[in-house]
């Protein structure tokens, strides 16, 4: 039999005809039809309300579909167990999420001491990961969330999401709060440690200049619904209205720099 190749590989993540609403309520996602493929960063962006952040917990049944499927490795979500579902998904969300009793090291280390990993096997990958995500376990293995700057919270939260060594990485505004020149610092770490990991990942932010620095494909979602899904330079080329108000965006930053 030949090996699947990267086209023939059937999608990591797929979408079909997938509808969200509240109590009979308007769709907050609405018939909406998406694959992500096997090593990709697909990136949801749009405005607040859009859809983009509920579309990411419906990959890891937090929330589960009004109508349609979510498949997740051919599966459909409501048919994983859902505690296993969610160790095949790495999820970061924004300020991390750490939990602040705990130390970095015990953060890192949950998902594995779940899954009933050897205690030395623990100790090495939570030493691994500290080191692959640019923090000295020396130095920040015991300290607690609170003697953190956000950024290295965030790289934290990264190497937590990473410690089971799962396939897909969600990741809803992991950067969103931090200040410019730090999330500047973590979109190129983030991009040079995904390209090492091979991770497939589906990235949620408003911000178009990191959704052109990071994405494989562009997802931009208005009012529950896909109305562009491109590349990044595909996306630069659009005709679509939203797409070019977002990229006027970068013009007048650049006017205001200038």
């Amino acid at each position: 039999m030949t090996p699947q190749t990267e086209q023939t590989r059937p999608p990591l993540v797929e979408f079909r005809e997938v509808s969200y609403a509240v109590n009979g309520g308007r769709p907050i996602i609405d018939a909406l039809n998406l694959e992500v493929q096997l090593g990709e960063t697909l990136v949801l962006l749009g405005e607040s309300g859009c859809g983009k952040t509920t579309t990411l917990r419906l990959v890891n049944r937090l929330l589960t579909p009004t109508s349609g499927l979510v498949l997740v490795e051919e599966k459909a979500t409501t048919a994983w167990d859902v505690i296993r579902l969610r160790r095949r998904t790495g999820y970061v969300i924004q300020d991390a999420g750490l939990f602040p009793h705990f130390t970095v090291a015990d953060n890192v280390a949950l998902v594995p001491q779940l899954d009933g990993w050897e205690e030395a096997r623990i100790r090495g990958r939570v030493h691994e990961l500290l080191e692959l995500v640019g923090l000295d376990p020396e130095r920040y293995a015991d300290r607690y969330p609170r003697e953190l700057s956000g950024g290295q919270r965030q790289r934290v939260g990264v190497a937590r999401a990473l410690a089971a060594d799962p396939p897909l990485l969600l990741m809803d505004e992991p950067f969103g709060a931090l200040d410019p020149l730090t999330r500047a610092s973590l979109q190129k770490e983030f991009a040079e440690l995904k390209a090492r990991l091979g991770k497939t990942v589906i990235f949620v932010t408003h911000d178009v200049r990191e959704a052109l620095a990071l994405g494989s494909r562009i997802a931009l979602m208005d009012k529950g619904r896909i109305v562009v899904l491109e590349t990044p330079e595909g996306f630069a080329r659009s005709d679509n209205q939203l797409a070019r108000a977002y990229l006027e965006t970068l013009r007048n930053e650049f006017s205001v720099q200038s």
